[in-house]
């Protein structure tokens, strides 16, 4: 409620107005569960991550399933699946998207050098490499022995339509995952590779518990139907076309395959993780060990780990806006999954969210800033205004938030 009366406090993009908590990790009912849909807007972006009854997130009871999961049955499945589509010719017979970090370069390696497939790896390369990101990425390619195609877009479009994604969605990532996501399907088509193969499952996460007993992902999800439901960076197409200037060429990167022609083939889109155990530490050693992954030389800011998304200088901003808009920065992100795996408790990852979340991302801004055309305030000044009421209040002229992890 409102300090002054019983007015209950705005809660923006259709959030929940109560915020709860996960009993068992450390996440809130206020992260999005699928947050870079077309339908994105400033107003209203998705559904958010159920908790149910007894308190616990789906996330966490996806975790709570895994111990059990026959993975041995799982492996058969995915040797089945694998023989089916095995070439001996020279072809590819699977795709991984990924940019050389821990989870692809662990995918990769698994599928070449355990089970025998001949993947063709595909990046939609980081807006800023970091110096570690590239380093990795190149060790991807030359130590893990991967073949691979990247697309860059234009400079022009990528700069103009993460300025855009900022302005009206504070959400600097959205069209680079959008683009990202698009890639792989589409590389599939062109090259006729009939698999693709993603890392961890989206239940990882809390995307809906139903969405974990297959390991495929309707291919409707990564397909055009009408270009009227499309926004990119929360503006319709006619409009970047028309007020910004950009082309269909510099547009069709970030948009998904034809759905007639994604239907009509005979690709398959499946999560490595549905057939092995998961366990993002474990990729990590394998990584390393396997692809020469290097983590950062340094804690990252925003949380206290040095291996989770290392290669874009534009990474702690997308985790900082998560922070302002959800009240959820990198360390509650960390800290849930490290939570669910095991690698620490509940009370450590509380004490490091309190110590680490929401940390201002200082050692790029000034050339994140540059590179995409906006003043340094203008960013400030927009985390003020894509402030939640119901999240944040201010205290002695400094930014609050109502509801902290306990």
């Amino acid at each position: 409620m409102s300090a002054t009366d019983n007015t209950p406090l705005e809660a923006k993009y259709g959030l929940p107005r109560d915020v709860v908590f996960c009993r068992r990790c450390v996440m809130s009912n206020q992260r999005p569960s699928s947050y870079p849909e077309f339908k994105h807007t400033k107003q209203r972006i998705t559904p958010t991550l159920h908790i149910d009854e007894e308190g616990i997130c789906d996330a966490c009871r996806y975790a709570e399933r895994k111990p059990v999961i026959d993975w041995e049955a799982r492996e058969k499945e995915l040797l089945r699946l694998l023989e089916k589509h095995r070439r001996q010719d020279g072809g590819y017979d699977c795709i991984v998207p990924g940019s050389g970090g821990k989870d692809s370069a662990y995918a990769a390696h698994l599928l070449k050098y355990k089970y025998d497939m001949h993947p063709l790896t595909v990046t939609w390369p980081p807006i800023l490499y970091t110096d570690v990101g590239l380093r990795n990425f190149r060790n991807w390619i030359e130590v893990g022995g991967f073949d691979n195609i990247a697309f860059k877009p234009s400079g022009r479009s990528q700069r103009l339509l993460t300025r855009l994604a900022i302005e009206n969605l504070l959400h600097p990532f959205q069209t680079f995952i959008l683009g990202q996501k698009n890639l792989a399907p589409k590389a599939a088509l062109q090259f006729n590779v009939p698999l693709v193969f993603y890392g961890e499952s989206e239940a990882e996460y809390g995307n809906p518990i139903a969405e974990t007993n297959s390991s495929l992902r309707d291919k409707a999800y990564f397909a055009i139907q009408n270009l009227s439901d499309i926004h990119l960076a929360g503006v319709p197409i006619p409009e970047l076309m028309e007020t910004h200037g950009l082309s269909v060429n510099e547009l069709t990167p970030y948009l998904p395959a034809d759905h007639r022609e994604l239907a009509q083939s005979n690709i398959e889109v499946h999560y490595l993780g549905y057939y092995i155990k998961w366990t993002p530490q474990e990729a990590y050693y394998y990584a390393a060990e396997h692809t020469g992954f290097e983590a950062n030389p340094f804690r990252t800011e925003g949380t206290y780990s040095k291996y989770n998304s290392l290669d874009d200088k534009i990474d702690g901003f997308h985790y900082y806006t998560t922070f302002i808009k959800f009240g959820l920065g990198r360390a509650s992100y960390d800290a849930s999954q490290e939570i669910r795996n095991r690698h620490l408790t509940r009370e450590e990852g509380v004490a490091l969210v309190k110590r680490f979340d929401g940390e201002f991302p200082q050692k790029h801004f000034q050339e994140v800033m540059d590179y995409i055309g906006l003043t340094p305030q203008r960013f400030l000044d927009l985390c003020d205004e894509f402030r939640s009421p119901h999240l944040w209040e201010k205290q002695g002229g400094e930014w609050k938030l109502r509801h902290s992890v306990e």
